[in-house]
């Protein structure tokens, strides 16, 4: 057997033939490396879904990360492993799941729960890159939050006070104080992420003595919904719709959805959500131009062939799927995210990857990639193979969770199914399986049936052991 990857055969026949993921060695492929990769430029987007021209959208114009994706491999499998800001960046940039850093909601820092360990961008400066972060990487300003030993530079930006102002609206009248958006005054370096990829875009031009690695932590498309007037002007809301939701569709229980905002987001009227969602859409051309002027500085210093460049979304989102706009949920809009990798002699251009991988995985593949040293106790895997070989047998699940009180939400998704199982003290209190085949967006819940019983009893296991 190659010393490229080690398979164990799944036993589960439910998967049918499915590969188990067990172990994965890469020696010859790092011996093989591309000699002119030393830099790292990693982008985060927030609250950022799969809506994209790349991933198939018809009316959001993303050119910039379409031209992206056209560079190299675009993951079409990619999830979080909470879609909630705190608890999944928390995640990837210790490289442990949710379950191990204990960090389920926005307000305690992960450090509270883990010790001593060496965060992603440590691990990089450790190894003598100079390390820069800009913009929201990980959560919150505050004490803890962060790891001010991990960067040799931090750099945050505010929006200007012209850029605060012009027409806008809160869609809720008030009572969900996030709900609003503003299309702004002023022109991009006027927004805080305008401001950031002016700064990037120095930096790239400097003249350096070490390798960087420079992560941009965009804030938009996240609430409050501010962008650039010129941005929304490209969406007429006459022209879009919420989505269509059936009439047949599985009831569910409060606590899938959980937020006290849920009550207020159901009275939107066609009005606000057609606003909701251009106001969205605005964010994220916005956020896709800047992101395009980095994209341009690449392009006149040359640096592509000497920069691994990784793009992702912290977590999806949902837009009026089940009545909800907003994250936190267990459905696939929230739990799935974008992932694009661009890294020259390793990746393929114009490529998909229709294998799983996860946010927990980017750890590992950073360092696999450029043959660091990590922490011995991570729990993802390195994707680095699927890079060249973007179809090859991989993990047969994802597994995304959220906290609701004492109500634990937990997820499995398969290439077919998702299941989800909700607990509070040990005791499973509802069940949800859902069948991608015929159900992509997750509407009839099929666990009740009893044809469905032995689905839903290998798909528990696989939820309890976290076989890849």
């Amino acid at each position: 057997m190659s010393n490229r990857r080690n398979f164990l055969k799944s036993t589960m026949g439910m998967i049918g033939a499915s590969t188990l993921l067990s172990s994965i060695t890469c020696d010859n492929l790092k011996k093989n490396k591309a000699k002119k990769i030393k830099n790292v430029l990693f982008i985060i987007v927030e609250d950022l879904k799969n809506i994209m021209g790349c991933y198939g959208h018809p009316i959001v114009q993303t050119p910039n990360l379409d031209r992206l994706a056209r560079k190299g491999v675009i993951f079409d499998h990619a999830y979080c492993q909470y879609p909630v800001c705190n608890p999944s960046r928390s995640s990837f940039l210790t490289g442990l799941r949710p379950d191990t850093t204990q960090i389920l909601e926005n307000v305690t820092p992960w450090t509270r729960n883990v010790k001593n360990h060496t965060t992603l961008p440590k691990m990089f400066r450790n190894n003598d890159f100079y390390t820069v972060s800009m913009g929201k990487v990980f959560h919150g300003k505050n004490k803890g939050h962060g790891d001010a030993e991990a960067w040799d530079e931090k750099l945050n930006f505010e929006t200007t006070e012209l850029g605060k102002q012009g027409e806008g609206r809160n869609m809720t009248n008030g009572s969900v104080k996030w709900c609003s958006w503003l299309a702004a005054e002023g022109i991009d370096d006027d927004q805080a992420d305008g401001q950031m990829a002016t700064k990037a875009i120095k930096i790239l031009r400097q003249t350096r003595n070490k390798p960087f690695f420079l992560t941009l932590g965009f804030a938009k498309p996240h609430d409050p919904f501010n962008a650039p007037k010129k941005y929304f002007d490209i969406y007429p809301l006459k022209e879009l719709m919420p989505p269509f939701m059936p009439d047949n569709r599985t009831p569910i229980e409060e606590f899938v959805i959980g937020s006290g905002w849920a009550a207020d987001l159901k009275k939107l009227t066609l009005q606000d959500q057609r606003e909701f969602l251009r106001s969205y859409y605005a964010c994220v051309t916005f956020t896709d131009a800047q992101i395009g002027r980095v994209m341009d500085e690449l392009d006149r210093q040359n640096l592509w062939e000497e920069t691994a460049v990784i793009f992702i979304g912290d977590h999806g989102y949902n837009l009026g799927e089940y009545g909800w706009w907003n994250k936190a949920v267990l459905f696939e809009d929230s739990a799935r995210v974008p992932m694009i990798a661009v890294v020259e002699g390793e990746t393929k251009a114009n490529t998909r990857c229709d294998q799983f991988v996860e946010l927990v995985d980017l750890y590992p593949t950073f360092a696999d990639l450029f043959g660091l040293k990590a922490p011995s106790n991570l729990e993802g895997v390195s994707f680095r193979p699927l890079f060249s070989e973007p179809n090859m047998p991989w993990k047969q699940a994802a597994y995304t969770q959220v906290q609701r009180g004492d109500i634990a939400g937990k997820s499995v998704r398969t290439k077919r199914w998702r299941y989800n199982e909700w607990i509070r003290d040990g005791e499973i209190l509802l069940t949800e399986l859902f069948d991608h085949a015929s159900d992509p967006k997750e509407y009839c819940n099929l666990s009740g049936l009893s044809e469905f019983e032995d689905t839903c009893q290998k798909l528990s296991l696989l939820l309890r052991t976290k076989q890849n």
